[in-house]
């Protein structure tokens, strides 16, 4: 499974961004997609995930500035009113008949 993640960058706080992920029109059995992220010297942790009955579920640290969703086989999210606190390297995860698979990484980095 290739999953392609884009929409990374740089922005000022309290701007947005929206990154999205691809995974191909021909995947069958996605249970899950999500996103993930990772800040220098921390862990990597969930950030949103929408199962393939389209319930999300949101990290705390997202606190009603992001949303998640979903069109086919493409997973977004969108950020607002982003903080400095929000740069990370932030993945795509997708759930494919209960193997899961990690996308390439996009970069988010908030100025203050």
């Amino acid at each position: 499974v290739q999953l392609q993640a884009s929409g990374g960058g740089l922005v000022q706080a309290g701007g947005s961004l929206r990154l999205s992920c691809a995974a191909s029109d021909s995947i069958t059995g996605i249970n899950a997609m999500g996103w993930h992220r990772q800040a220098p010297g921390k862990q990597r942790d969930l950030v949103a995930v929408i199962t393939a009955g389209a319930s999300t579920n949101y990290a705390d640290s997202a606190g009603g500035r992001f949303t998640i969703s979903r069109d086919k086989n493409t997973v977004y999210l969108q950020m607002n009113n982003l903080r400095p606190e929000d740069t990370a390297v932030y993945y795509c995860r997708v759930v494919v008949n209960w193997e899961a698979y990690w996308g390439q990484g996009t970069l988010v980095t908030v100025s203050s």
